[in-house]
């Protein structure tokens, strides 16, 4: 990265940045890789800590402020369980962290007049008023309203990625809550919704939509269908060991009893949310990476992740892309100038409060906006007006634009957690100590 001023650093690179590297409190162990500008340091020192005390083994944070890359480092091994070191263009499945990636195409359509928020779904997908579905809006699934979190019969991960059973199921399925009244976290079914409302719109496959309106634009390494020429950047996820306070910074790692009651209940709403397809796909699967799961299959590199929240909020540069023809690759960067995705209109539409209380399927009190999680205690984000979204066990992305700021933090080790990891709030706190 060239630094903008003169102020950006080499992480790894130099005695001074070198030293802060190795762990915060001069401890090491650990040797973070990148650049950081003078005055973020924080984040790099809360970035190494976060693989001395809170269980990280390959991870990326990156972060743009006002329209410029301030943040971009890395560290650790490219698996959860080994592999070779962590590399820049290192990419990562983020799980629902690219909720906010797949609700930016259905807003994007809106912008450009090609679809209205507050029409019934089946206006677009007949089939989708069945069972009684006939007044669920687009809106009520953007704000996880639509009432139908979970299948009566699950899906197997071939189904899941085949482009036609999942909606088909979806569209069938009879709700499972009052929707437009209540609203309850969509995990998987949010992929078949957004899928598909993309795809009836367009004409476009939401993964082809993605590719042709965010990622290409703005030079971004994100898929969602990863090209099989990309498989080899990409590292492997999997569960890790979750420290417990004091050592995982002080965020509680186990949950209230009703929300673990929850989770051991087969029969519970929240358990059959998170298995609609069942059994739980292998997310190193290239077959699983190449579908298109709106909800939880996005592929990306922190710095991608960060510089499509960014734009959301301001003009940015092409990036990745770019990059890689700076250090001699095969891509031709664009001539263009700063991108941005959002109106001002559908920014402030995208981050209004849309559903706030108790959560059916999380078991405590969410809040949404228009396909992102708005800052709560369920979701800390940086500030009451952030919106974004966190991926079950650890991955987070996020956009600020009261303080100008696109945030991605991806790792390959899922921790216990849903909504709110330690490793990734530790990082959220050093930014705003570098904001005062």
């Amino acid at each position: 990265m060239s630094g903008e001023g003169g102020g950006i650093r080499d992480a790894g690179g130099g005695d001074r940045a070198a030293e802060g590297a190795e762990g915060a409190g001069g401890s090491g162990g650990v040797v973070v890789h990148g650049t950081v500008a003078d005055g973020w340091e924080p984040v790099r020192d809360a970035f190494a800590d976060n693989f001395l005390r809170r269980g990280d083994v390959g991870a990326a944070v990156a972060l743009h402020h006002e329209g410029r890359p301030v943040v971009d480092l890395w560290a650790g091994r490219t698996g959860f369980d080994g592999g070779g070191p962590w590399e820049g263009r290192t990419a990562q499945v983020v799980r629902s962290a690219g909720k906010g990636v797949a609700a930016v195409c259905l807003l994007l359509l809106h912008q450009r007049g090609q679809l209205d928020l507050d029409a019934p779904v089946a206006t677009y997908w007949a089939e989708f008023k069945a069972a009684g579905k006939d007044r669920v809006t687009v809106r009520d699934v953007l704000a996880h309203r639509a009432g139908v979190p979970a299948l009566d019969t699950p899906l197997t991960p071939r189904e899941a990625v085949d482009g036609v059973s999942g909606p088909r199921a979806v569209a069938a399925q009879a709700p499972l809550f009052v929707p437009g009244r209540e609203h309850g976290y969509h995990a998987q079914t949010f992929s078949w919704l957004v899928g598909e409302l993309v795809l009836r719109v367009s004409g476009r496959t939401v993964g082809q939509y993605v590719a042709e309106e965010v990622a290409g634009p703005l030079g971004l390494d994100l898929w969602l269908g990863l090209p099989a020429d990309q498989e080899h950047r990409v590292g492997r996820i999997g569960p890790v060991a979750t420290p417990e306070p004091p050592a995982s910074g002080g965020l509680r790692a186990r949950p209230k009893r009703t929300v673990q009651d929850a989770y051991a209940d087969p029969a519970s709403l929240t358990t059959r949310a998170f298995a609609a397809i069942t059994p739980l796909p292998d997310e190193n699967d290239p077959g699983y990476r190449a579908g298109q799961l709106a909800g939880s299959g996005t592929i990306a590199t922190a710095r991608s992740l960060a510089r499509c929240y960014a734009a959301l909020v301001g003009d940015v540069e092409r990036g990745e892309q770019a990059r890689d023809v700076e250090q001699g690759g095969p891509v031709a960067a664009s001539q263009g100038g700063g991108r941005r995705l959002f109106a001002p209109g559908t920014l402030a539409a995208a981050r209004t409060v849309e559903a706030d209380g108790p959560d059916r399927v999380l078991v405590v009190n969410t809040r949404f906006g228009l396909g992102f999680m708005l800052h709560g205690p369920a979701s800390p984000l940086l500030a009451a007006g952030s919106f974004g979204h966190p991926g079950r066990g650890g991955s987070l992305g996020f956009a600020d634009p009261e303080a100008g700021i696109g945030f991605a933090y991806v790792t390959n080790g899922m921790q216990r957690n849903v909504t709110a990891d330690a490793r990734a709030q530790a990082l959220v706190r050093a930014v705003r100590q570098c904001l005062r």
